[in-house]
């Protein structure tokens, strides 16, 4: 059961506008919000299977811990692309490049020996401290091991009549700090993502930090990016366009269950975040894992998009790349 000083926290910082953090409402909206909408909504999601926790210095065994978390991933996303369907919601997949492969195969003992390698480090979630980045890497393919691999997935989602988007999530979900990743090893990793995701006709343009970990941001733009996800803390408000081209969403708040809260009032907390995108004339951006649990893939997602489908008139709900293409457009106009 959680405290009731946790809850009461948390309760109270979003009351006074704390969590999610509510910028000044521009006078000059209309730059961010095309007519006739009153709001923007971008969601977004992580599509990382199996390799977005290999590294968890919090797990007693990560590696069956990424597994099992993988499996959950592979169950909930058709549930989720159904969601979609019904309520016309496009989504972000934010996607680690590993997954677009049907299969791969170990080289000389070693796989993808033509990516750089991120040196050892350790940060608030992970610890990379022995042996090689790809190690658990099984090098076999979408039949034998579905956990890190999803060509099929791909397919759903890019056959979706929705109009998703397929963003990058690196190639590997490396670490992208300035402090643990050299230039070199983040370019390495675009172009093996890029590669794998070119037979599918995608070069993808929107950037996902792996973990929280931004930086990077010159190579991003001279990559080809146009826009990136970043997670400093969540943030109600509006863009900001970059000295080198790129446009930095700030995500509002994780779409999912808070354990902290009934179900009702989580749903609560996402429809007064939604309501206040429209009366302050802001752009929300809510993000989720697909590997979460029943309550938010059976309960919180669809009263979210319940409500987001009911504003529809006033809610401009789109893609991180279409809606950077209309910024970018704007921006040519003034």
């Amino acid at each position: 059961m959680p405290s009731i000083y946790k809850s009461f926290k948390a309760w109270l910082s979003f009351a006074l506008e704390q969590n999610p953090r509510i910028e000044q409402r521009r006078p000059d909206f209309r730059q961010f919000i095309p007519q006739p909408y009153e709001g923007v909504v971008i969601i977004s999601a992580d599509f990382e299977l199996a390799w977005a926790w290999r590294f968890d210095k919090r797990s007693a065994d990560p590696l069956k811990s990424s597994i099992e978390l993988a499996r959950k991933e592979r169950e909930n996303i058709p549930r989720i692309l159904d969601l979609c369907e019904k309520y016309d919601i496009p989504i972000t997949w934010g996607t680690v490049g590993h997954i677009f492969l049907d299969s791969c195969s170990h080289i000389d003992g070693k796989a993808h020996a033509e990516i750089n390698r991120i040196p050892y480090f350790e940060n608030e979630w992970w610890k990379y401290s022995s042996g090689d980045w790809f190690d658990t890497d099984p090098c076999s393919s979408t039949d034998k091991e579905p956990e890190w691999y999803a060509p099929d997935l791909i397919k759903k989602i890019i056959g979706s009549k929705v109009g998703h988007e397929i963003g990058c999530h690196t190639f590997s979900h490396i670490s992208c700090s300035d402090i643990t990743c050299p230039p070199e090893v983040l370019k390495s990793e675009l172009e093996a993502s890029r590669a794998a995701a070119a037979p599918f006709g995608l070069q993808p343009e929107s950037f996902i930090f792996p973990g929280h970990t931004m930086g990077n941001y010159e190579t991003l733009g001279e990559c080809g990016y146009t826009s990136m996800r970043t997670n400093f803390i969540n943030v109600l408000g509006y863009p900001s366009f970059l000295p080198n081209g790129l446009w930095e969403h700030k995500t509002t708040m994780e779409l999912c269950y808070n354990h902290l809260f009934s179900k009702s009032h989580n749903r609560n907390r996402f429809e007064v975040i939604l309501n206040k995108c429209i009366h302050k004339n802001m752009v929300c951006n809510l993000w989720f894992h697909p590997s979460f649990d029943e309550i938010s893939v059976g309960e919180i997602l669809p009263g979210v998009f319940a409500h987001i489908d009911k504003n529809r008139k006033k809610l401009w709900v789109t893609t991180m790349k279409q809606y950077t293409e209309w910024l970018n457009a704007e921006r040519q106009k003034r």
